[in-house]
């Protein structure tokens, strides 16, 4: 059940607000990116992925991700600002695996987090939520590096905790890189009945997720190597947006 094209600010918006997530392909992405700044780094931003520490609270799972965190703070006139470093918590309510815990990440790199790419990404999601909510004085932004890893005796799990929610307003799910990486369909579930809405895979670089957290649940197929002999990874930026009190 692949979402219609979105191929416009204005159709982005109203499946938002129509459906609750939408599927943004890399072409029409890039043409969202480019209103909102330039990503003249993105390779430097992209290879960034290479230097992901082990997550280590998955220890008792596998050791197939890795990850980098920061925390924005960005106010109703777009001003955007990085917060001191800071843990990542959920409560068990939305991640029965993992909540309940301070989980302290190693720190994005301050030459990508104040970068061209990761900073007009910023600015471009903030443009949308806050048309989607234009009475929010300011959003804590939470910014996750993700690399899934895929062995051969070890699928990797983006979502291990399930299907879920995240505990925030709005979500965004952005591709960077699939290196001989099979599966990965993020799936979207109703609140109340967990009825498949909707499912779509993050193939090329910018392909994106939008989610309203607050109206679906959201989840990732595990992914397995193509070629069990040669490494394989996902990498994607997760940013999510809060009300900020």
């Amino acid at each position: 059940m692949p979402p219609s094209r979105i191929a416009t600010t204005t159709a982005l918006l109203d499946a938002l607000s129509r459906n609750g997530y939408a599927f943004v392909a890399q072409a029409p992405m890039r043409a969202l990116l480019d209103d909102d700044g330039g990503l003249d780094d993105w390779a430097a931003f992209a290879a960034s992925w290479n230097d992901l520490a082990v997550d280590t609270y998955l220890a008792d799972y596998g050791r197939y991700r890795r990850r980098r965190h920061a925390v924005f703070r960005i106010q109703r006139n777009g001003t955007i600002a990085r917060a001191a470093h800071q843990p990542h918590y959920q409560s068990r309510v939305y991640n029965a695996l993992q909540g309940g815990i301070e989980r302290w990440f190693e720190p994005i790199e301050p030459a990508i987090a104040s970068g061209a790419s990761m900073q007009t990404i910023l600015r471009s999601t903030f443009s949308l939520f806050d048309r989607l909510a234009p009475e929010v004085e300011s959003w804590r932004v939470e910014v996750h590096q993700f690399r899934i890893e895929a062995r051969a005796d070890e699928p990797g799990q983006p979502t291990p905790e399930g299907v879920h929610r995240d505990g925030v307003d709005y979500v965004l799910v952005l591709m960077i890189e699939r290196v001989n990486i099979a599966s990965g369909t993020t799936t979207i579930h109703a609140l109340a009945t967990h009825e498949l809405l909707g499912s779509f895979t993050l193939t090329q670089p910018l392909d994106a997720a939008f989610v309203d957290d607050a109206r679906v649940f959201h989840g990732v197929t595990p992914v397995e190597a193509l070629d069990p002999t040669r490494p394989a990874h996902r990498d994607v930026l997760v940013v999510t947006f809060q009300r900020s009190s």
